[in-house]
């Protein structure tokens, strides 16, 4: 039998890290405070004082000293010297303000990253996610010199400056419709032409599709496929588009309803909204589905806790890891990868609210 070769450990994978990083010339002088690097290498503190004990023993940087660790290295790694283990995540959104759907998917990510000799950072960037990107993107890519970035809620504009830049990018979901990069996303077209042809089978006439007000890909493909359901029949669609908070999901719903006649039926995009929507109506005397119903195109651990159970399509946050971390490795190993769109399929979850 052939021996199973060991995996890294966790000090030895954040040494490495640790190590590229300052041959790259990310800290000159002193390093950051341990707090920082904490944050950084996603670590505890005892852990990180083992890394820094073995970088000491290599002479990579210093005793303490004042509190501050100097760094003795003192070359700049050459292009081409070695392989850059380092695969950035960009969010507009810190991690506290991600759905529990993409907060699993991240872990698992990172999970199967290590496990491949590759370190994940996860970058909140709001600034680089505005109309005109290209400042703040410059800046952070020469700061950091990623094997691949991997792009989550992106804009249009922030992939065509990637492609113009000749970057390594995966899309952690879909691509402005006049560019082909890899990337991995729910099939949201296929899942909102099946919810709407379904509430039409159940003899609603009025259904409404509740839209945050965004490009992102996800929802464009969303409305599209809301469209196609409903093109050739009777019934009364309705795009409702609100900016995210729940005070503008309520303003929004109100003023439907408030028309004549009023959708009778809610296809909800976000799983929150859903949630807003639902208490909603409930705080207003309705009956579900008596009154109205709801389904919810995304899914999340807290809608199990809702009452009555509702209606949503549920994907698998590990099987997008995974078909993530294959773009993201080969594109990171190769410098390239197929831009054919992977699209994977949620599952319906039969609830009360239809």
């Amino acid at each position: 039998m052939h021996a199973v070769p060991p995996r890294p450990s966790l000090i030895t994978h954040s040494a490495d890290f640790l190590r590229e990083a300052l041959l790259r010339g990310e800290w000159e002088g002193f390093l950051p405070s341990e707090r920082t690097l904490c944050t950084r290498l996603r670590i505890s503190r005892p852990s990180l004082r083992a890394v820094l004990t073995q970088l000491e023993r290599e002479g990579v940087i210093s005793a303490v000293e004042n509190k501050k660790r100097r760094v003795l290295t003192t070359g700049v790694a050459k292009p081409g010297t070695a392989r850059s283990s380092l695969i950035v995540l960009l969010t507009p959104v810190p991690a506290q303000s991600m759905p529990p759907f993409v907060l699993f998917w991240v872990d698992a990510l990172r999970e199967m990253l290590a496990e491949a000799g590759c370190q994940l950072e996860v970058h909140a960037s709001p600034h680089c996610f505005t109309p005109k990107p290209g400042g703040g993107l410059k800046k952070l890519t020469q700061r950091m010199h990623a094997a691949a970035w991997v792009l989550f809620r992106s804009t249009s504009a922030m992939q065509r400056w990637f492609v113009e830049q000749g970057m390594p990018v995966v899309i952690a979901g879909s691509c402005a419709p006049d560019l082909e990069l890899p990337s991995v996303d729910i099939d949201y077209r296929a899942t909102c032409r099946h919810a709407a042809t379904m509430l039409r089978q159940k003899g609603h006439h009025r259904i409404a599709l509740l839209l945050p007000d965004s490009t992102h890909g996800g929802d464009t493909e969303s409305e599209h496929g809301f469209h196609e359901a409903l093109a050739a029949s009777d019934v009364t669609p309705f795009i409702l588009r609100h900016r995210e908070s729940a005070e503008q999901v309520v303003e929004h719903l109100d003023e439907a309803l408030r028309r004549k006649p009023a959708p009778t039926a809610l296809l909800v995009a976000r799983s929150i909204h859903t949630l807003t929507v639902v208490t909603h109506l409930l705080r207003m005397g309705h009956k579900l589905p008596r009154d109205f119903a709801i389904v919810s195109r995304d899914d999340d651990a807290f809608l199990d806790h809702v009452v009555p159970r509702i209606t949503r399509y549920a994907a698998d946050p590990v099987k997008f890891a995974r078909r993530l971390s294959r773009l993201v490795l080969e594109l990171a190993q190769t410098g390239r990868t197929s831009t054919n769109p992977v699209r994977l399929m949620p599952d319906l979850r039969r609830g009360d609210t239809v």
